[in-house]
């Protein structure tokens, strides 16, 4: 029997298309550990508003003790980020940010044991710090450096906005675990939400994308990582060194350090307090804190975004602008119900919480090249500076004067002097403190697609 060749119908394409999967780029999974790893040191960077009315109405610590614990917490989350970052380019990302989650649930857990309020600071200030503070936003620029060249600023965005999720996810569940089960409850859900994510940070986040024979995402050659030689005490100071000889550094760390004044140390930690002085129920107050924190992610990635595109000190002028003006109309928002102006505010500040950081991180790796991710660590530190003392002194406006309204206009006029640092930023461009290149291996040939 003879077999008659199969033949193609007129209407087949003339050449046999074989699929190739689209694989995705490692720099993707990087950024979705690292954004896990940011929420789950956020829960209890989202605590401390929460705490601390239970914290004074059980162990009668003046809200001017509590707030010195947030403030060496602030402190040390600023202080610890320049040299995590160091460290990170030591030691490798993954075993830095592993065990600085272990010590954020170690932290948080020995907190329900504590009968002094050297105890809080111990826990709450020194051990959550130094852990939270090795997850700080030099973390992000670490990972963003490394693994991205396009869209750098928008992944800067979104990782920024882990920790506005953290704050989503955890402040309101916290809110109702102290309401019915007591402020320890509330400790012993951050510290078993933070070894969760140990796991995963251990398993999937790679250090470079050269480990993997791998360019960047959106670049061509294989990058082989620079290692430093020194130790990571030395690579941060270093860096410190160097920068604090020029302008931009002082600029960045002078609005920087406002930024965090009238985020972390000003809103974050007494937004609660004050609003419960009005009457408002601290449920109530605490799902606004935690709705600034679904409008930051809206904001700060659409900073990233923007950052990709326009010229970032101009970018940093308006949101210290902006932020100034609705600061200073704060104090006649508050009531006992949630009025739409307050809304107003609250979504309003939410877009601006963060969206400094996109520009920051942007500013400084065009400033101070390879360095860009250990000076930004500086310049956060800055930022955590600010906080620290926020949070402290508006604790001491209000046990003095039984009012936060002066710190609220206090923190409006610091805003809008930042923006005017910002400005200033445009008198010099470019490149201050320079790099030896890295060299260009070449690439193994494996293909990702968008």
């Amino acid at each position: 029997m003879a077999f008659r060749p199969l033949v193609r119908p007129a209407r087949w394409p003339q050449t046999l298309l074989v699929s190739r999967p689209v694989r995705l780029h490692p720099a993707w999974i990087v950024a979705a550990v690292a954004f896990v790893a940011l929420v789950g040191a956020a829960g209890f960077r989202a605590t401390p508003s929460v705490l601390l009315h239970p914290l004074h109405a059980e162990f009668r610590w003046p809200l001017a003790t509590i707030s010195a614990a947030v403030s060496v917490n602030l402190l040390l989350y600023g202080l610890t980020a320049p040299f995590a970052a160091a460290l990170m380019d030591r030691f490798g990302i993954r075993r830095v940010v592993a065990a600085a989650l272990t010590m954020v649930a170690a932290g948080s857990g020995l907190t329900v044991f504590m009968t002094a309020s050297w105890q809080l600071i111990a826990c709450w200030g020194v051990l959550v710090g130094l852990g939270t503070g090795s997850m700080a936003l030099a973390f992000v620029a670490t990972v963003t450096g490394r693994w991205f060249v396009h869209r750098r600023g928008l992944v800067t965005g979104v990782l920024t906005a882990g920790g506005a999720a953290g704050q989503l996810v955890f402040l309101p569940l916290l809110a109702m675990l102290v309401g019915a089960y007591g402020w320890r409850s509330a400790a012993l859900v951050v510290a078993g939400a933070a070894l969760l994510v140990v796991p995963l940070v251990w398993r999937l986040l790679r250090e470079y994308p050269a480990d993997l024979g791998l360019p960047p995402y959106g670049a061509s050659e294989v990058v082989e990582p620079v290692r430093p030689a020194g130790g990571a005490a030395a690579r941060a100071l270093g860096a410190l060194t160097q920068a604090a000889r020029t302008r931009p550094f002082w600029l960045l760390a002078a609005g920087f350090a406002i930024c965090g004044a009238t985020t972390n140390g000003l809103v974050g930690t007494h937004f609660i307090p004050a609003a419960h002085d009005h009457g408002m129920p601290q449920t109530t107050a605490a799902g606004l804190l935690a709705l600034v924190g679904l409008f930051d992610i809206v904001g700060t990635i659409a900073s990233g975004w923007l950052t990709d595109r326009y010229d970032p000190r101009l970018l940093l002028g308006a949101y210290y602008a902006l932020r100034g003006g609705s600061l200073l109309v704060l104090p006649g928002l508050f009531a006992a119900t949630t009025e739409p102006s307050m809304l107003v505010f609250v979504i309003f500040y939410g877009l601006d919480w963060v969206a400094t950081v996109p520009p920051t991180v942007a500013l400084c790796r065009e400033y101070f090249g390879l360095s860009g991710a250990v000076v930004f660590g500086w310049v956060f530190a800055a930022h955590q500076f600010g906080a620290a003392v926020a949070a402290i002194g508006a604790g001491l406006v209000r046990d003095e004067l039984g009012t936060y309204t002066l710190a609220w206009h206090v923190a409006g006029a610091l805003s809008v002097g930042a923006a005017v640092l910002s400005l200033m930023l445009l008198r010099r461009r470019g490149a201050v403190l320079m790099e030896p290149a890295p060299v260009a291996v070449a690439p193994k040939a494996w293909s990702y697609r968008d």
